[in-house]
C-alpha cells in the first residue's frame, strides 16, 4: 500500500471543501493510506491538478457554479487519460441519475454526511489500490 492517496476536491466553496476534508480526516479507513488533499475551486485548476499530479480520487461538488461537478465529472472521464474515480456531492437523492450520466463512480448528498463520505472515500481508495496492485501483476 502507498503512503499516501492523493484527494483532489473541488468545489467553489471553501465550506465544502472544509467539510469533505474534515469529514474523511487523514485516514477515512484503517485500511487504506493517509490522504494529502488538493484543493481546487475553479475548472481551470481541477484540469491543471490532473495533468500536473498523480490524483488517486477526486471528489467533486455537483452544486459548485458555473461549472459543475457533474459537467467536470463527465468532462474528465472524457478527457483524462486513466482518469481517477469520482465521488460526486449531490444535492438531492433524486440527482443520482445524473450523477449516472456523469460517469461518476459513487455519490454522496449534500449537506456532507462525514459516515457516508469517508466510507465511500474508503471505498474508492481500497478499488484503486487493488487495481494498482493488478497492473503492476
Amino acid at each position: 500500500m502507498q503512503p499516501t492517496a492523493t484527494v483532489l476536491v473541488y468545489s467553489d466553496n471553501a465550506t465544502t471543501r472544509e467539510q469533505v476534508r474534515l469529514a474523511a480526516g487523514r485516514r477515512p479507513a484503517p485500511d487504506v493510506p493517509e490522504v494529502r488533499y488538493v484543493e481546487c475551486a475553479t475548472l481551470p485548476a481541477v484540469l491543471e491538478a490532473l495533468e500536473e499530479r498523480h490524483v488517486d480520487v477526486c471528489v467533486l461538488d455537483g452544486e459548485t457554479a458555473p461549472a459543475g461537478g457533474m459537467g467536470v465529472c463527465r468532462q474528465i472521464k472524457d478527457e483524462i487519460y486513466d482518469c481517477p474515480p469520482v465521488l460526486l456531492l449531490i444535492g438531492r437523492p433524486q440527482d443520482a441519475w445524473l450523477a449516472t450520466w456523469s460517469r461518476a463512480e459513487a455519490t454522496v448528498s449534500h449537506p456532507v454526511d462525514p459516515v457516508a463520505l469517508a466510507e465511500s472515500l474508503a471505498g474508492l481508495l481500497r478499488e484503486q489500490a487493488a487495481g494498482s496492485r493488478l497492473a503492476r501483476a
